[in-house]
């Protein structure tokens, strides 16, 4: 039985349901629906399409999806777009004007495969061509853009650090902001991982931002829904991992660990068992060494700012 959530409406409002429809963990697919209008937040891998369009037509028969909100260009958020392209041929594809940019590159389009047919090997599911050329963005937007769909209205929310193209979504009626990963990923356990692979500083903007919205809940990716003081939790805690992280690795590399010693004891602190099954081995070590890099360049320069009175 999938996972849902009721967010009761008020007055005239319609209720709102959102329902986990991933397929394997490490997906990231949910379905937003209010009873005339269906929105899919992010599609989750290529290889689990099949899958996922499954698990959306369980909830809508014969309805139609209407819209895909996208937070950014990552494989395990967007190849399921082509195969649901396919089955839903009406959708509407709704993501940021650089994620599109993105999409029109061969290059990006092709690294992404390469990772989706990984991916699909470590959890031995067969990889059906991903049709990555018919990846496609109807509705580029950039932040304060306002997205009707049917009677839900999001305020689109540029948040980028672990991707350039990386938005939100908020639905001011519900308080519920579609999050992204520049806020990083929770995995249970009391367990916050940072992911800003782009900016440090803009993750922390990214923060404060979010902290001048009324956000009274979040729908993380790769997790699900937290409500109320768990929101709360989650951003407080979030923030805290952000800058954790960023601090252990300026003072590993202060006392002249090398790159892959602090590599090594990152995973050794974060990369549990419970971590493992949604965070693929390869995207966590090649993350980590971005982040890991991204912090000593960027702190260091600010650093040399410092000293020389800047």
């Amino acid at each position: 039985m999938a996972k849902t959530w009721l967010l009761p409406a008020k007055g005239e409002e319609r209720s709102v349901c959102i329902t986990d429809v991933r397929a394997v963990p490490g997906d990231s697919a949910f379905l937003i629906d209010d009873g005339k209008t269906a929105v899919l937040y992010d599609t989750g891998f290529g290889f689990t399409a099949s899958a996922v369009e499954q698990n959306i037509r369980a909830v809508l028969g014969d309805r139609p999806l209407d819209y895909i909100l996208l937070t950014h260009s990552h494989y395990d958020h967007v190849l399921g777009v082509p195969y649901l392209l396919e089955c839903y041929p009406t959708v509407k594809v709704v993501a940021g004007t650089y994620a599109a940019q993105v999409f029109a590159r061969a290059s990006a389009k092709a690294a992404m495969c390469r990772l989706n047919e990984k991916s699909a090997r470590q959890l031995d599911i067969p990889a059906d061509d991903p049709m990555e050329d018919r990846l496609r963005v109807d509705i580029p937007v950039s932040d304060g853009d306002s997205l009707l769909c049917g009677s839900m209205v999001f305020t689109v929310v540029a948040l980028p650090g672990h991707t350039k193209c990386s938005v939100g979504y908020y639905l001011a009626r519900q308080k519920l902001l579609l999050s992204t990963e520049t806020l990083g990923v929770y995995f249970g356990k009391d367990t916050y991982l940072p992911s800003f692979l782009v900016g440090y500083r803009l993750t922390l903007e990214a923060f404060q931002k979010v902290r001048m919205l009324a956000v009274d809940r979040l729908l993380l990716p790769h997790y699900g829904l937290v409500e109320q003081e768990r929101a709360q939790i989650f951003l407080q805690r979030a923030e805290l991992a952000a800058r954790q992280t960023a601090q252990i690795i300026m003072d590993l590399y202060g006392r002249g660990k090398t790159k892959q010693e602090i590599f090594a004891f990152l995973e050794e602190k974060d990369y549990g068992d419970h971590v493992r099954p949604v965070y693929p081995p390869e995207a966590y070590r090649v993350n980590t060494k971005l982040m890991i890099d991204l912090v000593i360049t960027e702190l260091s320069a600010m650093e040399q700012r410092r000293d020389c009175g800047l």
